[in-house]
């Protein structure tokens, strides 16, 4: 199998978003030291990587899934944070019960995402994966690679996000994942191992921007998340009809290398196998004005985004704050 010189961004989030499901949420407004808080669950996190290996992941799944239900029950900012985005987008369309039941299985399935991620620790080769999944529309991937370009997939925090690492390193990629370190030096180090085990390189973010250029420009290949509010280049552009602002990195990096855009996305389905689809590459939109494109192309990439939640609500981050910047509050 032919390795490609490549670059992936993902994300450190899947150990953010599980700090929802731990126990130390349940003690919300008692202060611990950062030390302490760390420690515990560095410690939480690592018995949960030993007991993922010799559970059944049938069983393994529903205990965290479990947890994430726990995490309803206790963590009440991000449950009150969940209900009242779900109500902004279908209150229209479901019951005040439906959201309420919507959210609790949201929670639900982040513990099993999150559980499938720390699971995946242990895989040691394409065909460990391959017995959980099953794949769509890898042959865009190659379509596009065979044609002498780069690659942006364009991801979302929909799912076992950063399984979609996993799965691009072991078909032969090398990919390179730019990230901020995490505050812990042990869970860094937990969350680079996994990411590095089967020959992704991490790149700190903000220091390498030219590296993925070249390496786009080489035929490598990057995956971009748009879809939180954070503070970085953003535009505002309709996100389920509500004003979002939203990141601009996945659309500058396609209109300055020329690198097709791919949206991907994974989720964990009713058959208990995690799906990954590869979709046909979105074709860029040049009007010769700059600030146009931006525009234009960020809201064509998150107008995708916006199908795939739509279509498996009970995956995506609703407790994250999406729309909390307000018109000339984003960084330009």
């Amino acid at each position: 199998m032919v390795r490609r010189n490549n670059t992936l961004i993902a994300s450190s989030d899947f150990l953010n978003i599980f700090s929802y499901l731990c126990f130390f949420n349940f003690m919300a407004g008692r202060p611990l030291r950062k030390e302490i808080k760390y420690t515990l669950l560095f410690w939480f996190v690592k018995s949960l990587i030993f007991l993922s290996g010799i559970v059944p992941r049938s069983s393994w799944l529903r205990f965290c899934g479990f947890l994430g239900w726990l995490g309803y029950l206790f963590s009440p900012k991000p449950r009150a944070q969940s209900l009242t985005h779900l109500t902004m987008v279908f209150g229209d369309e479901k019951s005040p019960e439906e959201i309420k039941k919507l959210s609790r299985r949201m929670f639900t399935m982040i513990g099993k995402n999150s559980g499938e991620l720390i699971r995946s620790s242990n895989v040691k080769s394409l065909a460990d994966l391959e017995k959980i999944m099953v794949v769509k529309g890898y042959e865009n991937v190659e379509k596009e690679h065979a044609r002498g370009n780069g690659i942006i997939f364009l991801a979302c925090h929909l799912g076992a996000f950063d399984l979609m690492v996993t799965y691009v390193s072991l078909r032969g990629l090398q990919p390179m994942i730019v990230g901020t370190a995490l505050k812990d030096e042990r869970l860094n180090a937990l969350i680079l191992g996994y990411r590095n085990a089967h020959g992704a390189v991490a790149v700190e973010r903000g220091k390498e921007t030219v590296k993925l250029f070249k390496g786009l420009k080489r035929g490598g290949s990057t995956a971009v998340l748009i879809d939180q509010d954070t503070k970085v280049k953003s535009r505002f552009v309709n996100f389920f009809n509500i004003p979002a602002a939203t990141p601009i990195g996945a659309t500058i990096l396609a209109l300055k290398s020329g690198a097709s855009v791919i949206p991907s996305y994974i989720y964990l389905g009713e058959d208990n196998k995690q799906h990954i689809t590869f979709l046909p590459a979105i074709e860029p939109v040049f009007s010769g004005d700059e600030e146009t494109d931006l525009i234009v192309n960020t809201q064509n990439y998150t107008r995708y985004i916006e199908q795939v939640v739509r279509a498996h609500p009970d995956q995506w981050v609703w407790m994250h704050e999406r729309w909390k910047t307000r018109p000339g509050q984003e960084i330009r």
